[in-house]
């Protein structure tokens, strides 16, 4: 679990973590170079989820090594499954990570949506669905074990 005290902002107890696959974690069905490490490392303090449609179909090829949960879904809901798997998991003791519209409703009713803005960029209603923008996934993933940098940014 993560443990997080901010300022004006709130008290989070972080126990789940979900991740969008593809143009987040992972660039054309490709997990994004320096995340593994990344993922070993957060599995050690919260269950992790990848939800997709998986596009490219590799998602399972990619993250076999990986300690994670990957959850399909169908390309006919998207938003709703991923809003889905966010109300089991419990969403006040969860940060999503995503990019896409498909994502914007996962991202606003987290405890910490955060949006990234990789090399597909990202839509506007994830954007403004989210508690932070960050250009590159691997300072996302950072911020959950260097938690000082997310108090400041967060807190008022």
């Amino acid at each position: 679990m993560i443990s997080i005290a901010i300022p004006g902002y709130g008290n989070y107890e972080i126990k789940n973590l979900v991740l969008d696959y593809n143009g987040t974690i992972a660039e054309d069905g490709r997990l994004i170079s320096g995340i593994g490490v990344l993922l070993h490392e957060l599995s050690e303090l919260v269950e992790i989820y990848v939800i997709t449609a998986d596009t490219f179909g590799t998602v399972e090829k990619e993250l076999r090594e990986f300690p994670i949960r990957i959850h399909k879904i169908s390309s006919d809901n998207e938003q709703a499954d991923k809003f889905e798997l966010l109300k089991a998991v419990g969403p006040e003791s969860t940060v999503s990570i995503g990019n896409g519209n498909n994502d914007a409703m996962m991202l606003r009713e987290s405890a910490i949506g955060i949006c990234v803005l990789g090399s597909e960029g990202c839509s506007n209603k994830a954007m403004d669905s989210s508690d932070i923008l960050i250009k590159d996934v691997r300072h996302t993933l950072e911020l959950l074990m260097k938690t000082n940098r997310l108090k400041a940014t967060l807190r008022y």
